[in-house]
């Protein structure tokens, strides 16, 4: 009945109006629904990838499975900005060394600073490179598959897609671009095997397992959050982000999942407007599969760097940008957590 009374308040207020735009009308806090944080994931692309490589490295223990989509291994900048180069793959004859990467994770999981590694045993990890993509290039996302293996996760729990003609993009059935075009806003369509490409259905199916239908038009609910509650300014997070929650999570939410969604550079909705949280592919399988998609977000600012609006692999909001005490990460698992809290009593 708890469950039944928050429904029906968000619906009276009009804060989660279907296909909603995000927009600053109607911003809410991020609600205590109850959900499943122990069943997290998270994925992203390019800046959002090396984002989901260090959030599962990190927190390994609690992270149940990455989508790493154009993302280079983790740490790879080493906390210098003129590493980037090398850890896109744009270096010719000189991709990034998973084994260093691997040595420093080891180093931070024996201080205590990330989790310890045993935990990507048991961990579902998958990662794309398209053929096309002249942005983060394929050197690079081998060389995460390889940090990831010589991590301990398990040939079965591991797959690699790098056979298709893709640019430096999300992946979907029909939305976006042409598929080889390297472009904003970095959603592209292509089609494997005489059919669209589902990347968001074939990463979740692997971390999760066999998925229920997606359905063509989304049903839940659309949350526009303030943001700034769990992430300072200094983090070059924005004010606010986005959530999409399926109705079946309103009234039984201790049985839905957390899946986070990260953007790239200039995808943010700053750049992009909703292209990334409304076309992705995510909120399509979510109604039938009780999942949860949370959007975080992080604007271009100068103060930190930050011009393209990424999130931080390389140092700019300091130097523990890849361990837990990070401030971008640490701001993306206190919102998992909310949404884990009971919702409170109705009067």
């Amino acid at each position: 009945m708890k469950r039944h009374w928050l429904s029906a308040v968000w619906w009276l207020l009009g804060l989660g109006v279907a296909h909603a735009q995000p927009t600053a009308s109607g911003v809410v806090k991020l609600p205590a629904l109850g959900a499943d944080a122990s069943q997290t994931s998270v994925s992203g692309l390019s800046s959002g990838a090396f984002m989901a490589v260090q959030l599962q490295v990190a927190y390994a223990r609690s992270i149940v499975g990455a989508g790493v989509v154009a993302g280079g291994p983790y740490y790879c900048a080493a906390n210098n900005v003129l590493f980037t180069g090398v850890c896109m793959g744009q270096v010719p004859f000189f991709p990034p060394n998973p084994s260093i990467m691997l040595g420093f994770a080891k180093d931070y999981a024996k201080a205590r600073q990330i989790d310890a590694l045993k935990h990507l045993s048991k961990r579902k990890v998958y990662v794309f490179s398209g053929t096309a993509d002249n942005v983060v290039r394929q050197p690079a996302v081998d060389a995460t598959v390889a940090f990831f293996q010589l991590a301990g996760v398990k040939p079965e729990n591991l797959v690699y897609e790098n056979q298709v003609n893709a640019g430096h993009a999300v992946i979907t059935p029909q939305a976006g671009n042409d598929c080889d075009e390297n472009e904003a806003p970095y959603i592209n369509h292509c089609t494997v095997g005489g059919q669209g490409y589902d990347q968001a259905g074939a990463m979740l199916a692997h971390i999760y397992g066999p998925l229920q239908a997606r359905v063509a038009t989304p049903g839940g609910q659309w949350l526009t959050f303030v943001q700034r509650s769990f992430a300072p300014a200094a983090t070059a997070m924005a004010p606010l982000a986005y959530a999409y929650v399926p109705g079946a999570c309103l009234l039984d939410s201790a049985k839905c999942r957390v899946h986070v969604a990260l953007h790239g550079c200039v995808q943010s909705a700053e750049s992009v407007g909703d292209q990334f949280v409304k076309e992705a592919g995510y909120n399509e399988w979510a109604d039938n599969n009780q999942l949860i998609v949370l959007y975080p977000q992080v604007n271009k600012s100068n103060t930190p760097r930050n011009p393209s609006g990424c999130w931080d692999w390389w140092g700019y909001t300091g130097s523990n940008y890849a361990k837990r005490a990070a401030p971008q990460m640490k701001a993306i698992m206190a919102m998992v957590k909310q949404l884990g809290r009971p919702p409170a009593p109705a009067p």
